[in-house]
């Protein structure tokens, strides 16, 4: 999270030894604060929409909804609202500012391929990732990971296209700068991004143990997850941290910035947490 102030920093400075004009590092630092609480009230809703997600009462799907009520019961957290995607690529994910706000989601393909202990294990996951303010910290990585690409954005443009000074064309250090923030702070978004997200699915996964009592049960999930892998029909780069498995197409820049662990090392941690679970 400092990372992310850090970098916007960095490009308020650029921006301002560029110009010349260090009143910009404030106004970088207004824009970026409104922006980041636009997008913590309404990733939530967004995110659902942008997934192509629909909201679902028990009798639209009983095994899906029944396991999620059970499961806020049993970890005493409100009753989520309930989505389901119609995809046949296996996947789920949790969104909402806080577990009053919360919302969980689950494609057809997942509900087709996991039986009713591995399912439970899936939710539970996701209602841990609630329980842990995990979404929380996704939507407020999310919006600060907007913040920077936004910044970087309007500080290339104004490079590359915006209008010169007649007598200034700024600041030849502060070009320098700006061209290097431009470039590498949303690189270095991404990989803040991946690390933190990273970290929340071991604990997520542990925490679904402890809520299930059934260690296989998530650890017979992941495998099954890992064996249908497929990408969503629906491709969202800016969501792809929420899922419970990797939902973006396979490949070299994907796996290099890849927002999750491999499957077979949470696997492994699971097997070896067995006897303390």
């Amino acid at each position: 999270m400092l990372g992310f102030v850090v970098l916007i920093s960095l490009l308020g400075v650029a921006l301002a030894a560029y110009l010349g004009d260090w009143w910009i590092v404030l106004w970088v630092a207004i824009v970026a604060v409104v922006y980041a609480v636009i997008q913590y009230f309404i990733s939530g809703l967004a995110t659902m929409m942008l997934t192509g997600a629909s909201e679902i009462t028990k009798k639209d799907c009983p095994k899906l909804y029944n396991t999620v009520e059970n499961l806020s019961i049993t970890t005493g957290l409100p009753m989520p609202k309930v989505y389901l995607i119609d995809d046949p690529a296996p996947n789920a994910f949790a969104t909402g500012r806080d577990p009053k706000h919360a919302m969980v989601a689950a494609t057809t393909g997942l509900i087709d391929i996991m039986d009713n202990k591995e399912l439970e294990a899936v939710m539970a996951h996701e209602m841990s990732h609630v329980k842990n303010y995990d979404i929380r910290v996704s939507l407020i990585v999310f919006g600060l990971c907007c913040v920077v690409g936004l910044i970087a954005d309007i500080g290339t443009r104004m490079v590359f296209y915006g209008s010169r000074r007649r007598d200034n064309e700024g600041s030849p250090v502060g070009l320098v700068m700006l061209l290097i923030a431009g470039i590498l702070s949303p690189i270095l978004a991404s990989i803040i991004q991946m690390a933190v997200s990273r970290e929340r699915e071991y604990l997520a996964d542990a925490s679904a143990v402890n809520i299930t009592r059934y260690p296989d049960g998530m650890i017979n999930a992941l495998k099954k997850l890992q064996a249908h892998s497929q990408p969503l029909k629906s491709q969202n780069t800016a969501a792809a941290s929420m899922y419970i498995n990797d939902p973006l197409r396979k490949g070299f820049l994907s796996s290099l910035f890849s927002t999750h662990p491999p499957i077979e090392k949470r696997i492994e941690r699971l097997e070896h947490g067995k006897k303390n679970f």
